[in-house]
């Protein structure tokens, strides 16, 4: 057990700095063995401090060699020293502090501050790593204007970058040294710094002001063919800002850093973005549509950035989906702007459903503003960031899309070069629409995912709809007895033709009729439609309007009806899903059969050329495992494998010849193109390709032909995963093999091959997942591997994780002990599957939860996994 247990930060507990940072002056000596740190610091004291505040600064494995505090060096009985701190007992109002220290960057296998990746030196600031670099003031809402001194060896780092513009570059004596300045001021958590022998990519951007924008991408020797797209969706994604938010870049470089491993997707360094390898690096030969899509998604995210939580940041931890929230936002409105918007709210949606609220109802669920944290790191959740973003979308549905814009203009306006909270962000826009949010704000300090119940009467006689909504938020962790919240309800009223109906609605004020939006603001709430002839079918929640859970029954046929009709391509794909999760419950029961209705519903879907292929792609693929999971009372994963696995198959043996028919209209040997339409066709050809191969030799051997002809990863890889998941072993372990002969070479593409093999139910078993652990393409130091191995078994493979002798959570907790040690933050995330015990079977639920009481009695902990452990024991 732990000496002692890390204590909780609050909320409630925020107190400013006593110091403010004016200037940052850094010099960083790098040399193989060590890093040598000196820092130059221009404080003050704040106003409201007290004339006799200690100044306390954060550092964490850092060996101290002097201080001196203007000018005067520092005895070791002027200042007291931790494991986590430098405490300078006595300062005067204004000083310049001067602090040497020396760090091991190669050692350090917690990916945080600075550190090795390969030949390369990199960093990864945020949320605290700064402070494994030099002793700081490391929090969000101490901002400093940096100036950046890099030397190296001028042979072995002949690239030496950080943020801001280049101002000076001199050699002498087989040593460079590069100054970069950041002109705008900035938190720690936003510094970067890259030294390696790189080559670039360059592009140029000109603002709407005319200002011309250099844009760069370094990446080493062998990556440089992968970064032509990048490059354009970060063009897209300036241009998009300017257009949609007024939002113009301010420095005259903006770059780009690819680096392999990396504990997130990418950081948003000031004009000095550093992304994972696998978030930004694509050529048609390695990288899928779906690694494309991420890329350009992750490359507008980082960059809008530059103003929502650069320009604009945090004031400390708490908020930080202020910046996070909206920003996801913001790339999900470019996404759908790029390809279909339909699609993306899709896909957002399955996101939500599957895995946030998931969170929401497990031990980890908290709002989307947290009220406590022991380790914040365990905070970058899907609440914050996913649920974050639907929070903001539902202002946006509120206010309209010239009132966010308003709302958004005045934000940035009035918070410029600030550290800020989520309540200013919400009152900007309160403000510039003259609206109360008050009620809305709930949102934010209200964890769980609400439930809506619904009713409806239809009145012939008086040709009236009364439809009567109820919301209710379920207890979670440290909160019950939820208050109603603000939730906008976008519908449509569907006659018999499947056209949508006129609205006419009682009370007025409750609905918004641009957005076709009921405004549920009361616990219980009836409202009246008028003038209808005929009893409509109701089409709720279109768009995903909020981020909540239907409760109102419907027939199979209503939903059949609504999967053929609606207008609104998000219910269409709702009514597809709760159909098929019917079906999924009745192979449960028994035997399942296709109706006769449903199959020609499935048949006309395949068959219609009109339909965007993408969203068809989406209406005819089942829900997954961890979908289904979320709808059941009771988490049973070898039942719900078992019924899924028949409902597929059933759909395969029964739409055999239209699966075969869309695959034969949709192929094409026309060059790979990564464009939308082109995307959208694969998508379908390969969804039909995944069912044909599962009904007929024919369609196994076109799997074949597929993968051995194709000229792009999108067409191999689908071919490759239809096989491997076809049940024909012997044919799979040789594509298999081929595939790793052919790409053993390119650290991406193994990652997709390791993958495939541990996400699988045919060879994702406990002793093949642990023969990948021992494969020469693993690397426990690697996040991308780790994820790519142990992430893929533990939250696809879900028939082999949750085998019933417990060998699949022997694996997963013998691997979060290893990283406890190395690397925290990856063994925290890993945790998450193990965390769900209580509501699964009870026989298995007692297995898992045995796991984690095993992890929770290991010797020595790290925050992060004790956080995670100790909350899922509650």
């Amino acid at each position: 057990m732990r000496d002692a247990q890390p204590q909780a930060i609050h909320l409630q507990d925020y107190r400013a700095p006593d110091y403010w940072l004016d200037a940052t002056e850094l010099e960083f000596d790098l040399h193989e063995d060590h890093t040598r740190v000196d820092s130059r610091l221009t404080f003050r004291r704040n106003s409201a401090a007290a004339a006799d505040a200690p100044l306390l600064l954060n550092g964490q494995g850092l060996e101290l060699l002097s201080i001196h505090l203007n000018g005067t060096l520092l005895d070791a009985q002027d200042y007291q020293l931790d494991e986590e701190s430098l405490t300078i007992t006595t300062v005067p109002a204004e000083f310049v502090l001067e602090v040497s220290v020396r760090i091991d960057p190669a050692a350090n296998t917690a990916l945080e501050g600075l550190y090795r990746s390969g030949g390369m030196y990199c960093t990864q600031c945020e949320a605290e790593g700064f402070r494994r670099i030099t002793y700081y003031p490391d929090r969000p809402d101490v901002m400093s204007v940096f100036t950046t001194h890099i030397n190296a060896d001028a042979e072995q780092y002949p690239v030496l970058l950080s943020n801001g513009n280049k101002v000076a570059d001199t050699t002498e004596g087989g040593r460079r040294r590069v100054t970069w300045h950041d002109p705008h001021k900035k938190p720690a958590y936003l510094f970067a710094l890259v030294a390696g022998d790189l080559l670039v990519k360059e592009d140029q951007f000109t603002t709407m002001s005319g200002r011309n924008v250099t844009l760069q991408i370094f990446v080493e020797p062998r990556n440089i063919d992968k970064t032509e797209y990048a490059l354009d969706a970060l063009k897209r994604s300036m241009r998009w800002d300017e257009e949609v938010y007024g939002r113009e870049y301010d420095l005259d470089i903006f770059m780009i850093v690819a680096v392999d491993d990396f504990n997130m997707g990418a950081m948003e360094n000031k004009g000095l973005n550093i992304f994972n390898s696998s978030c930004v690096l694509a050529n048609p030969a390695t990288a899928t549509d779906t690694a494309y899509q991420r890329i350009e998604a992750i490359v507008a995210h980082e960059y809008f950035h530059n103003w929502s939580g650069n320009r604009v940041t945090c004031r400390d931890w708490f908020q930080l989906s202020l910046k996070e929230g909206f920003t996801v936002f913001r790339d999900a409105c470019f996404s759908a702007d790029m390809h279909s918007a339909t699609v993306k709210r899709i896909e957002d949606a399955n996101i939500m459903r599957t895995v946030q609220f998931a969170e929401d109802s497990g031990p980890m669920a908290h709002p989307v503003q947290p009220d406590s944290f022991i380790e914040i790191s365990n905070f970058y959740t899907v609440t914050i960031y996913e649920k974050g973003a639907e929070v903001v979308g539902m202002l946006h549905k509120i206010l309209g899309k010239e009132g966010f814009r308003k709302g958004t203009d005045l934000y940035f306006e009035r918070h410029d070069g600030q550290a800020v909270t989520i309540h200013d962000f919400v009152q900007a826009l309160q403000d510039a629409n003259k609206v109360d949010l008050t009620l809305f704000k709930r949102w934010y300090k209200q964890a769980g995912t609400p439930v809506v119940q619904v009713e409806s009467h239809y009145d012939a006689t008086a040709q009236q709809l009364h439809l009567t909504l109820r919301q209710h938020c379920p207890d979670t962790p440290g909160q019950s007895n939820k208050l109603p919240m603000w939730i906008p309800v976008q519908l449509g009223l569907i006659g018999s033709n499947g056209d949508d109906l006129p609205v006419q609605v009682s009370p007025a004020n409750a609905w918004t009729e641009a957005s076709q939006v009921l405004h549920l603001t009361e616990s219980e709430q009836t409202f009246v439609f008028s003038g209808l002839a005929e009893e409509p079918r109701l089409s709720l929640l279109r768009d995903f309007s909020a981020p909540v859970k239907v409760d109102f029954e419907q027939s199979d046929e209503d939903l059949l009806f609504l999967l053929q009709h609606d207008s609104d391509g998000f219910n269409r794909w709702d009514a597809g899903q709760r159909l098929m999760l019917r079906w999924i419950d009745r192979a449960r029961a028994g035997r399942f059969r296709l109706a006769a209705a449903e199959q020609q519903a499935l048949s006309a879907l395949l068959a219609d050329t009109q339909l965007d292929p993408a969203m068809v792609a989406y209406l005819l693929n089942l829900p997954s495992e961890a979908y289904i999971a979320e709808f059941s009372a009771v988490i049973d994963p070898l039942a719900i494998h078992s019924a899924r696995r028949q409902v597929q198959q059933a759909l395969a043996v029964a739409l055999a010849s239209d699966f075969a028919a869309c695959y034969q209209r949709l192929h094409s040997t026309a060059p790979y193109q990564p464009q939308p339409a082109a995307m959208a066709a694969r998508s379908l050809k390969n969804l039909a390709l995944s069912y044909w191969v599962k009904s007929s030799a024919e369609g196994m051997e076109q799997a074949r032909r597929q993968y051995q002809q194709a000229d792009n990863m999108t067409d191999q890889m689908a071919a490759l995963v239809a096989l491997v998941n076809s049940g024909e072993r012997v044919q799979a372990e040789a594509l298999l093999a081929d595939f790793w002969q052919r790409w053993q070479h390119d650290p991406l593409v193994v990652n997709q091959w390791l993958a495939v093999q541990a996400g699988s139910a045919e060879f994702g078993t406990v002793e093949q997942v642990q023969a990948l652990l021992q494969h020469e393409a693993f690397d426990w130091r690697n996040p991308n591997k780790v994820r790519s191995v142990l992430g893929a078994f533990a939250n696809q493979s879900l028939v082999n994780f949750h085998r019933a002798d417990g060998a699949g959570y022997d694996l997963l907790t013998d691997a979060v002990l290893k990283l406890n040690d190395s690397n925290p933050q990856i063994a925290a995330r890993l945790l998450t599957p193990l965390t769900r015990w209580q509501r699964l079977v009870p026989a298995a639920g007692q297995v898992m939860k045995a796991r984690l009481q095993r992890i929770k009695e290991h010797g020595s902990l790290s925050k992060d996994v004790y956080e995670v452990v100790s909350k899922s024991l509650i």
